[in-house]
């Protein structure tokens, strides 16, 4: 298969994006990646990412290629698992204690660190609206942590979120607890569980 070709097949894979660094694994040179950008007129979103002219550029596709440890959290998560009717506004990643997160926060990303035991603690993956998939944490976590930080919250997408939440069919309500322990927020979950189910 002729070098071209290769990024092509890459790029469609990859829904329209061209990532350098994926390229350069599979043996071509930045020479030819460089060529083919040019001669497809493709656009650079971030360092050593570039799209396609159709391509719509997804920012938290973007930026979770970027820096693969960040998990989307808070607002962020709730829009990317329609918990809330307004998109963010601002979009918040949780990180590892110790993740350095000077060029994230002069990007306007805000950044909650959390405890290395509780940072994968329901992690999954969801699509954007863009259909590109990122990570999150699941529905269960979103609402514990959502919990927690109460008062950091729109009061409106604090009880949208619980709510749409509760009356879903696909809760697990066992999962919910677990993690509420383990974050030590049993009782305040159980407050809202044992009233709105």
């Amino acid at each position: 298969m002729k070098k071209f070709d290769q990024i092509t097949k890459n790029i469609e894979k990859n829904n329209g994006y061209l990532f350098c660094s994926e390229i350069e694994s599979l043996g071509i040179s930045r020479t030819y990646i460089s060529e083919y950008i040019k001669a497809n007129n493709m656009e650079k979103v971030a360092k050593g990412i570039y799209i396609t002219n159709d391509t719509w550029p997804d920012e938290l596709f973007i930026l979770q290629k970027k820096y693969p440890d960040i998990i989307y959290y808070g607002e962020t998560a709730l829009y990317l698992h329609q918990l809330i009717d307004r998109e963010y506004s601002e979009i918040i990643v949780c990180v590892p204690r110790g993740f350095s997160g000077s060029r994230l926060r002069q990007k306007g990303i805000v950044i909650h660190q959390e405890k290395t035991e509780t940072y994968e603690l329901g992690v999954t993956t969801v699509h954007t609206s863009l259909g590109n998939t990122v990570k999150t944490y699941n529905k269960e976590r979103c609402i514990c942590d959502l919990i927690k930080n109460k008062n950091k919250i729109e009061i409106q997408n604090f009880q949208s979120a619980i709510k749409d939440y509760m009356r879903t069919k696909e809760k697990n309500l066992s999962q919910l607890v677990l993690y509420a322990e383990a974050l030590k927020i049993r009782a305040e979950v159980m407050k809202y569980v044992e009233v709105l189910v």
